[in-house]
């Protein structure tokens, strides 16, 4: 990298510029991670963060560095999530006009938590299908208006102030031999990443991205920035087509690993925070987490600090967590079974088929054109992955005409 580069983010700078309203979140041994992968694994609570997530950190920083005659023109930012909330916030604090520009699609919740961290210092605007479309609509208006646009994640500034979360790790734990970050623009990876390359080299950086959305795997393997054609937004805190340009020059040499975490491990360990030590986190906030069974080698008898980015998870996506963790524990089938037009076929089904601890949570007969009864759409719950094997055994022993849907399939799609 280039050391100009380096030296022009002040990371203690934005630490006092960002003090007195970023909360220093804290840094918690987690016992029974330690216990489960024999090292000191230590969570940083950005989830407790003032809005709950670490955006605050970029976007105040930002806003306080411009100069005033910027401000009093008012400032934009398009985001349907952590960003918009962050922004709001600062807006309201710094008692400045701020317009956040939304998707159409955002949920109501997303939108009422930045009304109200930012009350009548913002304006929400919600429009276009997705949020490419609201980011181009949101960069029109600014420059119309003569304002200044608040990028997610892609300027120094934003960086600058998500770093400050690895000055405060590295403050309290200052031997941390690995630092995992999730990953989504780059913002933060890069801001730690940075951090961490001037004051503690040794440490190993591991930025964390879902599968589903691996647009940093993707630009590393291009040797630059690519538009993903599509995405899976279910981790919706670090799902982007693209990481921005400056975050990528920066990622590129600061970090020393990203690696991929599947959603359906994703939700598995959002339930595990919450039964186990009682932590509310959104998907993004659980990758950092999720990936460690991937080092568990390597971390044995370390000393592991993971970034919870955050905690702003709706409530109504509980039983889609619950639905994607059971499939990917193998606990969860789909079957499309075209049962023998006989009377008695459900119920050899029921008794033949099924194993004692198999149960049916999903039932429904596909109706034809001409309103016959066509297959039936079958869900059914394992209580132990292995007793999967059994049930095809008993289906094909009992000559039950069928179809397992295979999530990555079209058809699991359309019917589930």
């Amino acid at each position: 990298m280039n050391p100009t580069t380096q030296t022009a983010f002040e990371f203690h700078q934005a630490a006092l510029r960002i003090k007195n309203v970023v909360t220093k979140t804290p840094l918690s041994l987690n016992r029974s991670l330690s216990k489960k992968y024999q090292a000191n694994v230590y969570l940083k609570r950005e989830d407790l963060q003032v809005v709950r997530s670490y955006k605050l950190r970029g976007a105040f920083n930002m806003l306080s560095s411009l100069p005033k005659e910027q401000l009093e023109k008012g400032v934009v930012c398009a985001s349907a999530g952590n960003h918009a909330q962050g922004f709001a916030f600062s807006c309201r604090m710094m008692n400045i006009k701020g317009v956040v520009f939304m998707p159409i699609i955002t949920p109501n919740q997303k939108v009422t938590q930045t009304k109200m961290f930012g009350e009548d210092n913002i304006e929400v605007r919600l429009i276009g299908d997705t949020f490419d479309d609201c980011a181009v609509a949101a960069k029109e208006f600014t420059e119309a208006n003569g304002m200044t646009f608040i990028p997610p994640f892609d300027h120094h500034k934003i960086i600058e102030g998500q770093g400050t979360v690895a000055l405060e790790i590295f403050e309290e734990l200052p031997q941390t031999d690995f630092l995992f970050v999730p990953h989504g623009g780059g913002g933060l990876s890069a801001g730690a990443g940075m951090f961490y390359k001037q004051y503690s080299p040794q440490t190993q950086i591991i930025a964390v991205e879902p599968l589903g959305a691996a647009s940093m795997t993707a630009a590393l393997a291009n040797n630059g920035p690519v538009t993903l054609d599509r995405i899976e937004r279910f981790v919706d805190g670090a799902a982007v087509k693209r990481v921005g340009e400056l975050t990528y020059q920066i990622c590129k040499d600061v970090i020393d690993k990203v690696q991929t975490v599947p959603e359906g491990r994703v939700c598995s360990t959002i339930l595990k925070l919450y039964n186990e030590d009682a932590l509310v986190v959104e998907p993004a906030g659980a990758l950092s987490v999720a990936v460690l069974e991937d080092f568990a080698d390597e971390i044995k008898g370390k000393n592991v600090v993971c970034i919870i980015s955050g905690s702003n998870n709706d409530i109504d996506r509980l039983q889609e967590i619950k639905e994607r963790s059971l499939r990917y524990e193998g606990l969860k089938h789909y079957f499309l079974i075209r049962f023998a037009q006989r009377p008695g076929a459900l119920k050899d089904f029921l008794n033949k088929v099924l194993g004692p601890n198999d149960d049916i949570t999903r039932f429904e007969y596909m109706q034809k054109h001409n309103k016959e009864t066509g297959p039936a759409l079958v869900g059914i719950e394992l209580k132990d992955r292995n007793d999967y094997q059994a049930l095809v055994e008993n289906l094909i022993t009992y000559q039950i005409n069928y179809t397992a849907l295979n999530e990555d399939d079209d058809l699991f799609s359309y019917l589930v």
